[in-house]
């Protein structure tokens, strides 16, 4: 057990009659100077001397401009002397006060703490005690370890060859900034700050404003580091059309969009194709000279030279068979017809105009627009008024759309690419994929709504079992201008037209 300083300790463990040595322990006292460690400025004291003192007991307060740390005693004795009076200002490293504490100075029977050249003692014990033991760790009084104060200076410290070569414990004493500062420094990742003195501050005190002139100072004078790039990658520039579609994606996500999804039975446009084909208009026909002219020619009556104007024609618009495209966006826009709401669009607002109401503007004929896909980028050309073609004259326009769409760079013109734009676009992702439905993204400036059209494929309905060509689409309108009913209600006028071509001949162009 542990007794009293100054008392010896006696270990004693019995077996039979057998007796063991004993050591005792001489004190010393030691006087220690305790220093103040990196924290403040002020001192205000809390011990008076002499005083006793115990591990971690409170020594002194040390106030700076925006922190109070409390100091305790990292020795068990008595405080003598007081180096720093109260409110004065203690630099770092320097002495606080002045501990007296006990130290052991052990002197025992045993081998264990002898110096080298003394003999080791013969150990006495009883005839009657055979193989004699080591006492018990219980019945053994050791003082157990103290846990170490952390502003020990006592404690191992890095050696002098750790510290940075232009470490100055001058400068560094010399150093004044606020614990706030200190952090902020730390976080940006300066340790010192004996790098930044001396500061903008009153006495070459370091500011925030020091750190960051500095910091921006680093950033300036490294070289820039090129990025590791792994064998056969590159790094591209986003080209001027990739550059414009990212910027209106992200535009678009300022439009609330309304989403509705359907089929369309395309089984009487299907089986109209074969008598449109055949009957496509001359202008619209590749010229191929192998095939042999006709017996009787309409413009027979007209001079030679009339005769062959009258075929001319442009060749971007050749083609030799109708698809579906333009039979749908012929629907499309007989069904606008109806609604003025999707011929509409939102008219452009001006700064002066913030808070008022905005406006719609209604257009007389459907403007539609193609999402076009081309080797530099996507572009959206418009088809205008669209409900006054047909479907000869919208697969030219398409064909035309496609070719210049092509060259590189795009042959698009602004005749092709108003600046009012359209209304309604539309996208034919089922011309690349084998997908049926898409969530397609409404840009500011492009109508009121855009359509997806998936791949069309033959089902069977569960009603008859009768086998149905079918296409899905997918809307997204802009859900401030047009409500959800509307845009269902507008499809079903599009399925009409859709899958009652007949109306076409009742209604004319």
């Amino acid at each position: 057990m542990l007794v009293s300083r100054g008392q010896r300790l006696f270990a004693r463990r019995w077996l039979g009659k057998a007796y063991f040595h004993h050591s005792h322990s001489v004190h010393k006292k030691v006087s220690k100077t305790f220093k103040l460690a990196d924290i403040g400025e002020g001192i205000t004291e809390n011990v008076k001397t002499p005083a006793k003192v115990d591990h971690f007991d409170l020594l002194c307060e040390v106030q700076s401009d925006k922190a109070s740390v409390e100091i305790t005693s990292p020795y068990y004795g008595t405080v003598t002397e007081l180096l720093v009076k109260e409110g004065e200002i203690a630099k770092v490293g320097q002495g606080l006060c002045k501990i007296e504490v006990e130290e052991e100075d052990a002197a025992t029977d045993g081998a264990t703490e002898s110096s080298p050249t003394t003999p080791a003692p013969v150990l006495q014990s009883h005839p009657l005690a055979e193989n004699p033991k080591e006492p018990d760790s219980q019945s053994s009084p050791h003082k157990p370890a103290r846990r170490p104060h952390p502003l020990d200076p006592n404690q191992p410290t890095a050696p002098r060859s750790a510290l940075p070569t232009d470490f100055d414990p001058e400068i560094e004493a010399k150093t004044l900034a606020t614990p706030a500062v200190r952090h902020f420094a730390r976080e940006k990742g300066i340790p010192r700050l004996s790098q930044l003195y001396p500061g903008s501050g009153k006495r070459g005190r370091i500011e925030k404003s020091d750190v960051e002139a500095w910091l921006s100072k680093s950033k300036s004078s490294e070289a820039p580091t090129k990025p590791q790039v792994e064998d056969n990658e590159m790094t591209i520039e986003l080209g001027r059309t990739r550059w414009a579609m990212w910027k209106a994606m992200e535009q678009s996500l300022k439009i609330p969009h309304f989403g509705y999804s359907t089929t369309l039975d395309l089984t009487n446009l299907h089986n109209l194709l074969p008598v449109m084909n055949a009957n496509i208009p001359k202008e619209y026909i590749p010229s191929n000279p192998s095939k042999h002219l006709p017996a009787v020619s309409p413009y027979s009556v007209l001079p030679t030279a009339m005769q062959n104007a009258s075929v001319e024609s442009d060749p971007t618009t050749h083609y030799e068979k109708l698809t579906y495209l333009p039979l749908l966006v012929k629907a499309l826009a007989r069904a606008m017809q109806e609604w003025p709401l999707f011929r509409s669009s939102i008219a452009p607002r001006s700064e002066s105009d913030t808070g008022a109401r905005p406006n719609l503007v209604i257009r007389p004929h459907a403007d539609i627009a193609i999402a076009l896909s081309t080797p530099t980028g996507l572009y959206t050309p418009t088809i205008q008024r669209a409900d006054t073609l047909s479907a000869y004259e919208l697969m030219g326009a398409l064909r035309r759309f496609s070719a210049l769409g092509r060259t590189i760079p795009h042959g698009l013109t602004p005749k092709e690419m108003p600046k009012k734009g359209a209304t309604i676009t539309v996208s034919n992702v089922g011309a690349i994929g084998k997908g049926e439905f898409a969530s397609p993204l409404l840009v500011p400036g492009g109508g009121v709504a855009i359509v997806a059209i998936g791949r069309a494929k033959w089902v069977r309905r569960v009603e008859d079992g009768e086998k149905r060509l079918e296409v899905g689409v997918s809307w997204s309108a802009d859900h401030r201008v047009v409500e959800g009913a509307e845009m269902a209600a507008f499809t079903e006028t599009w399925r009409k037209w859709v899958e009652e071509p007949g109306l076409w001949a009742a209604g004319g162009r």
